[in-house]
């Protein structure tokens, strides 16, 4: 190696090349350099524009209120058993709260088999593989939504890091290397948004 630099501009990277003032450490020539600290493209290949904090905080919220109305039914049938047999009310409950477990991990199914839980689909946001714009699969948006755990640790401050972040990402996203898109069209509700 060489101890000076092969023209101006040019730096050395730690793996002892020297690269041209426009071309990072193992970035192919003619590809765009964002330079050192600078932010990488806030969108995956397609340029497709990323949801916001809000947008994401809107389609959840409509997930938590279809699961809350699920579990609203099953209260009702909890106190309509309950009278009958104690039993048969607390039977009632359990099955209500594995049924609601079973709705959340549904959801997470759609978000990777589909890219979009119900709430995502009426809100016209998608989840998408960060690298190439391709769903992830059914398995691993189940992973990616007990990946959420990660986003309560340390106050929550995961849940919130799509307001800072540039490519508006929460840690799960982060992990399972997922963005969130906001073009999609938005679909009604009805039976087909609950479909893989």
């Amino acid at each position: 190696m060489s101890d000076f630099s092969q023209g101006p501009g040019y730096w050395q990277a730690s793996d002892g090349k020297w690269y041209p003032p426009d071309q990072a450490s193992g970035v192919p020539a003619g590809v765009p350099n964002v330079g050192p600290g600078a932010f990488a493209s806030a969108a995956p290949a397609g340029g497709a524009p990323l949801a916001s904090w809000g947008q994401r905080v809107v389609a959840t919220l409509i997930d938590g209120a279809i699961t809350l109305a699920f579990y609203v039914v099953v209260f009702i049938l909890t106190l309509v058993f309950g009278a009958i047999s104690d039993a048969l009310g607390a039977l009632v409950l359990i099955v209500g709260y594995l049924g609601a477990i079973g709705i959340g991990f549904y959801f997470y199914f759609l978000n990777g088999a589909t890219g979009q839980s119900p709430g995502k689909a009426l809100t016209g946001l998608k989840v998408v593989a960060e690298a190439d714009g391709s769903l992830i699969g059914g398995g691993m948006g189940v992973v990616r939504g007990l990946a959420h755990f990660v986003d309560s640790l340390a106050c929550y401050i995961g849940w919130f890091l799509p307001l800072f972040d540039a490519k508006r990402q929460t840690i799960s996203d982060k992990i399972m290397k997922t963005v969130v898109l906001c073009d999609q069209e938005k679909r009604s509700f009805g039976p087909e948004i609950f479909k893989p």
